[in-house]
């Protein structure tokens, strides 16, 4: 980084990104991660596709968007990684062949922010105590997984994946240079507990398991079912409970007066009163106006 631009070093984001900036100056076989020289809020990255996956041995590329609010709020992941494939259309052609640009990475696509739970897409799952070393660990642990119909994801065939990892070797940034000299052969430090825990919770923005992915109607048969399943259930347990309050008290028991019993009988007593009082007024008025 260049050390003639000026940053208040009293800003939070400014010191906790000076501190990660050297926690990570030195490459791991995994990832590479560095500030732009005149810019400590953009930083560039370089991630090993994990192994035993589609992506072995491919190399991505990409851009680290930080806020000024950071690390309260979460960065804005890129993918910059782009080839160039000569696509021959015909031996009669004018020109032969032409070049034609496509997304060597086979899993995001590039120059879109990327949906990430540590992304700025869903800024209510980041934690402040998550670094830009967290984020590239859960991007390299998501890489694998399906990302169908979510912002930024493309989904490839195996095949395909494995012939664009090759490929992606080969790519150039403009600022950083060929990104497969980024790298070193040296492991990087073990996940931390926090961190672990992270990457096996990521997931994208509204990816569905293929239990999840039922047709509608299915899923609205099912649903039916389990609801009258559930609502035989409950009227078999109200009419259980009610025969069950039923049998519970013994012919010769005395069944104990509630306050509301007592209030409705003592209503009941009143109207009685006032409709003899009433009828005795009436009486009165009557033998007055008529019998004398």
């Amino acid at each position: 980084m260049n050390s003639e631009v000026k940053y208040n070093t009293k800003s939070p984001a400014v010191k906790r990104l000076m501190r990660e900036a050297c926690e990570l100056k030195d490459p791991t076989e995994e990832y590479w991660a560095r500030p732009l020289e005149d810019n400590l809020f953009e930083w560039h990255f370089t991630v090993q596709g994990p192994p035993e996956t589609d992506f072995n041995g491919g190399i991505y590329h990409g851009r680290i968007l930080l806020p000024t609010e950071y690390p309260m709020k979460p960065p804005n992941i890129i993918l910059l990684t782009l080839a160039n494939t000569l696509v021959v259309l015909s031996s009669t052609a004018e020109d032969g062949e032409i070049e034609v640009l496509i997304s060597p990475n086979g899993r995001f696509e590039i120059n879109k922010k990327i949906c990430l739970s540590i992304s700025g897409h869903h800024p209510e799952t980041w934690q402040p105590s998550w670094s830009i070393r967290t984020a590239l660990l859960a991007l390299i642990a998501f890489m694998p997984m399906s990302g169908t119909g979510t912002i930024g994801a493309l989904d490839y065939t195996p095949e395909e994946r494995i012939v664009l990892a090759r490929k992606s070797r080969t790519w150039e940034c403009t600022n950083c240079g060929k990104i497969a000299h980024h790298l070193s052969k040296s492991p990087s430090k073990p996940a931390t507990q926090e961190e672990v825990a992270l990457i096996r919770q990521i997931a994208l923005k509204g990816e569905e398991s293929s239990l999840e992915k039922k047709p509608k109607g299915e899923n609205s048969l099912n649903d039916d079912s389990a609801q009258d399943e559930h609502l035989g259930a409950a009227s078999h347990q109200r009419s259980t409970d009610t025969g069950a309050r039923v049998e519970d008290v013994p012919l010769n028991q005395t069944v104990p007066v509630t306050a509301g019993d007592m209030s409705s009988r003592l209503e009941s007593y009143k109207n009685i009163l006032i409709c003899f009082l009433v009828a005795a007024i009436s009486m009165l008025v009557y033998r007055r106006l008529f019998l004398i």
